[in-house]
């Protein structure tokens, strides 16, 4: 059976998918970060893997989209456009596969259409297959990346999230697949998308097979997770029963919450005689050997929780989003809380706002709305601003059934009856002037950007333009390996670090020495490669309490806010001031946006009066208590 390679027409993948006789599989490489080390392995490592990841023959590599765009800039440090052009160097025949989140693109919430339209063009330069799905399986959320997809020519892999419970029927994902046909045609790949690892492989089986008994031509993908060790199970039924493509990940990388081992499913399904197509498993076992000792560098990422959770089934967490949920709960203090806001909470936040799919961005609704339920003690008493949206319809209409009055009453106050008829909706974001934010953008780093930049700050701008700043400072750190890079500890005056980067160059990094001048200041010299830089330290003044933010209770910070001295509720980072100096604001009027964990949430004014300070800026990371404004009565 032939290889499918990149650059082949739409019309002719499908059609060899279609005369298939056995399977494919596609590497879910980023996946697997996302799942497993919180999206961190490094470019360095996926260049180490590229060769025999090539030569392994694969439907396709998924290695970008979803969260990795935002982390690639944010933590890594690396240009997700320059990530996969290196990768396109070394691996020139293998088709290039990303997540979209349909409206809400590599982002958290709905983008208007022409920044959507501009986004997709752009990637679509790279990427070969696009998976695209929308939390709430509402099909027009996803048209427009649909159509651009098309008009690229490159192949549309629409999904079907999928869940469990009485409504998550076959005849309710027949039903979707039909509206997504209607719209795509059957040239395309349908992606069950099993986010959560949820069902057992019958179940699994069975949905396979009644798309194919009534889509017989339409090709299907399963994907999922292997969050309770059982997806290993769920392939096989889903081949077994009609499935044309199935994902795994390298044995070397697997961990507990993204997918099972390539050569174990492969193994598995060579029992019942079904072989995978063009496969060349010396090369998938090459993989592993190439990369099996960058494991350790990338251990301070893994999950906190170890072991497989067949609690999944319960909570219906997504493997994505693991990671990230147990990642805050260390650092947040309340991991020992975890059990029973998982085993308890989530299951009850996911039934009383409607069992819809748990997965970006939904996900992190519900389980930020399950953190606040228990900590806070009161359920639904600080609902999140992406909750607020959700009940409004802002992401579409609930799939199922709406939630009970009493929520909509907790989260949009007493009059939400008005409230959701005067603001509630689908959002329909304008058209933004695109020149006008390239202006924005060259303003913010002091140059022309390119039409690369310009993407990436329409989907995360505060977070694009300090890394287009650091890059400039510090020039482009993709060629550190992950020993370096992810150094814990600092380095000690007098050592060296020698290294390979990722095209097999040598290099060597000595640290000192570090004398210290007649003034305090501290001089630390560094070489690399023989090419010496030195940094210069001031004294490390001595820090009194006076002027240092003062802790404040939840209660201490609504009674400043009453008294019109607006604080910050939590630790986040400002998205935006919605109020000018001198500007008049009533109660409940929107005085700022705040993120934190992936969440916006408005700030809202508690005394009606004129705006006469703004201390806080647009990008600002805040601490619980710390100044945003001040309102003084008319």
């Amino acid at each position: 059976m032939t290889r499918i390679v990149q650059g082949t027409p739409v019309k002719e993948i499908v059609g060899q998918l279609r005369q298939a006789k056995g399977y494919y599989i596609t590497n879910t490489a980023r996946d697997l970060s996302q799942s497993d080390f919180k999206n961190r392995i490094l470019l360095h490592t996926d260049l180490l893997a590229a060769p025999s990841r090539e030569a392994a023959n694969y439907f396709s590599l998924e290695i970008t989209g979803g969260a990795s765009i935002h982390v690639d800039i944010l933590r890594k440090q690396v240009d997700p456009f320059l990530k996969l052009r290196k990768l396109r160097e070394k691996m020139p025949d293998t088709m290039f596969q990303t997540l979209c989140r349909g409206i809400n693109l590599f982002g958290y919430r709905p983008y208007p259409q022409n920044v959507i339209r501009a986004t997709v063009r752009e990637f679509a330069k790279y990427v070969d297959v696009w998976r695209t799905f929308d939390f709430l399986n509402y099909v027009p959320n996803m048209i427009a990346v649909f159509e651009e997809v098309e008009r690229a020519g490159k192949l549309n892999e629409p999904c079907l999230c999928f869940s469990t419970g009485p409504e998550h029927t076959n005849d309710f994902y027949l039903a979707k697949a039909a509206e997504i046909i209607a719209v795509t045609g059957e040239d395309i790949t349908l992606c069950i998308k099993n986010h959560g690892g949820l069902g057992t492989p019958v179940r699994i089986g069975q949905l396979v097979d009644a798309l194919k008994q009534k889509y017989p031509d339409v090709i299907v993908h399963y994907h999922g997770h292997n969050t309770d060790g059982n997806d290993v199970g769920r392939i096989v039924e889903a081949v077994r029963n009609g499935a044309t493509i199935v994902d795994a990940a390298d044995a070397a990388f697997t961990g507990f919450y993204g997918p099972p081992p390539i050569l174990t499913v492969v193994q598995t399904l060579r029992e019942f005689g079904i072989e995978p197509a063009c496969l060349n498993e010396d090369a998938v076992i090459e993989t592993s050997d190439v990369i099996r000792e960058e494991r350790q560098h990338y251990a301070q990422f893994e999950s906190q929780i170890k072991g497989f959770q067949p609690t999944v089934q319960i909570h219906k967490l997504p493997g994505g989003a693991m990671g990230s949920s147990l990642e805050q709960a260390s650092k947040g203090g309340f991991l020992d809380r975890v059990s029973a806001i998982l085993h308890k909470e989530l299951p009850r936040v996911q039934k009383e706002l409607g069992n819809y799919w748990s997965v970006t961005p939904g996900s992190q609704i519900l389980w930020t709305t399950a953190v606040s339920n228990v900590l806070d003690g009161e359920r639904y008493g600080n609902p999140s601003g992406d909750l607020r949206n959700l009940l409004l319809g802002k992401y579409g209409p609930f799939p199922f059934y709406q939630p009970e009055e009493w929520i909509y009453e907790k989260v949009l106050g007493e009059n939400w009856r008005e409230v959701l008829k005067e603001e509630g909706g689908l959002e329909k974001s304008a058209d933004i002037d695109l020149g006008h934010e390239r202006y924005a953008l060259a303003e913010a780093i002091g140059s022309e950007p390119t039409d690369e930049q310009l993407i990436l700050y329409l989907q995360h701008p505060n977070d694009a333009v300090d890394y287009f700043k650091f890059e400039e400072k510090y020039g482009q750190v993709y060629v550190l390996p992950p020993s370096v890079f992810f150094r814990q500890g600092g380095f000690a005056p007098g050592e060296k670090i020698a290294f390979r980067d990722c095209h097999g160059k040598e290099h060597m990094i000595e640290i000192g020495p570090s004398p210290i001048t007649d003034t305090g200041e501290t001089s630390v010299y560094e070489t690399v490669d023989h090419h010496q830089v030195i940094y210069t330290f001031k004294a490390k003044a001595v820090q009194g309490v006076a002027g240092s933010d003062a802790t404040l209770s939840k209660e201490e910070i609504l009674d400043l806010a009453q008294a019109g001295d607006v604080r910050s509720p939590f630790s986040g980072n400002i998205v935006e001031i919605t109020v000018e100096e001198g500007q008049e604001v009533m109660v409940g009027d929107r005085v700022a946006i705040m993120e934190a964990m992936k969440m916006q949430t408005p700030i809202l004014a508690e005394m009606a009066g004129i705006v006469t300070g703004i201390i806080a800026k647009k990008g600002d990371a805040l601490k619980p208590g710390s100044k945003i404004l001040k309102i003084d009565k008319n």
